[in-house]
């Protein structure tokens, strides 16, 4: 069973920053692509940046944080960021990260086997 816990969220200014964290219990995943999803109140789970299993491959949610959010993966620690800049109230939501045995990044949540349990990112405006 893969367990990942994210951390790093919290309370921001808006123009504040943030980086995120998820670490991943199996050194399996490192194989697979890892995806950031975000959820606020009322509204569906919406995928924000993946990366494959290389780390080589990077997509992102365009639309939403083009240019200000940056995710990366270090191996070594089994881990995945999503640094976050040029925050804004709009991005106020609980943030997961997800991973899969797949090689490629996707933008579809039921793509993912396994889900951390979110951490709350909250930018005052």
């Amino acid at each position: 069973q893969v367990q990942l816990v994210e951390s790093g969220g919290g309370l921001v200014q808006s123009g504040g920053s943030l980086r995120l964290s998820c670490a991943a219990s199996a050194r399996a995943v490192n194989n697979g692509a890892m995806g950031w999803f975000r959820q606020a109140p009322g509204k569906e789970r919406e995928f924000v940046a993946g990366i494959s299993g290389t780390g080589a491959l990077k997509t992102y949610n365009t639309t939403s944080v083009k240019g200000r959010f940056t995710i990366s993966r270090d191996s070594a620690k089994n881990t995945v960021y999503l640094q976050m800049n040029s925050l804004k109230p709009e991005d106020t939501a609980v943030y997961y990260c997800a991973c899969t045995w797949k090689i490629t990044p996707s933008r579809v949540a039921a793509d993912y086997d396994y889900w951390g349990q979110g951490t709350q990112v909250t930018v005052s405006s």
